[in-house]
């Protein structure tokens, strides 16, 4: 697998999970203060966007990764879980790294 496929998913992970912790924080003020009512609506918005595109690159990660359909929905699941992409982001790196090849071609042995 190459490094580029984690790299994705990595960032996609980052970014939704602080978008999510972006729209919670809107939802708050929307409903907590009757503020920020266009906001919560443009920021969950880019969320939903920016998750399709993680549910993607999560997608490609699992099946080259060749999880089991439990492990790849509890990554997929948790773009939608305050905090938990932070967490299940991590545990993911340590696991699939050692998968990772250096792209550099292999001389065939005769």
């Amino acid at each position: 697998m190459k490094k580029s496929v984690l790299t994705r998913y990595r960032v996609m992970a980052y970014v939704t999970a602080v978008m999510l912790l972006v729209l919670c924080t809107c939802m708050v003020f929307k409903y907590g203060f009757d503020k920020g009512e266009g906001l919560t609506l443009v920021v969950s918005q880019v969320h939903g966007v920016l998750y399709i595109i993680y549910l993607i690159f999560a997608f490609d990660l699992g099946s080259k990764a060749k999880w089991p359909f439990g492990k790849l929905l509890w990554v997929l699941v948790s773009g939608t879980i305050p905090t938990a992409a932070f967490f299940v982001e991590r545990k993911v790196v340590r696991e699939v790294e050692p998968l990772i090849t250096d792209g550099s071609p292999v001389a065939a042995k005769a």
